[in-house]
């Protein structure tokens, strides 16, 4: 679990980078003018509005995998023992 916990601390550090707020060129134009006209704070909202949107799809993608693999790590478990139950019946016979 502790290499879980490493690679999340290193992929948060890596998109928290300066570099990683870009933006589009409607969206570049659009701060642009606002800044102009004095409202900087626009700038800011809109990357971190961008970034929410790059992050959800793949925490919904990584939330649904995790599920998945709890579930199917279950089910495997509850097979195992319904196999050993048959062998154990299959061998009194």
């Amino acid at each position: 679990m502790k290499r879980w916990t490493v690679a999340l601390v290193i992929l948060l550090l890596v998109a928290a980078h300066s570099d990683l707020l870009a933006q589009c060129a409607m969206c570049r134009g659009t701060v642009e003018s606002t800044v102009s006209n004095g409202r900087s704070v626009v700038a800011s909202q809109l990357n971190i509005g961008i970034m929410y949107l790059l992050a959800a799809p793949y925490l919904i993608v990584t939330v649904i995998g995790y599920m998945w693999y709890r579930n199917s790590k279950r089910e495997h478990g509850k097979r195992l023992e319904i196999a050993g139950r048959v062998k154990r019946v299959m061998s009194s016979m």
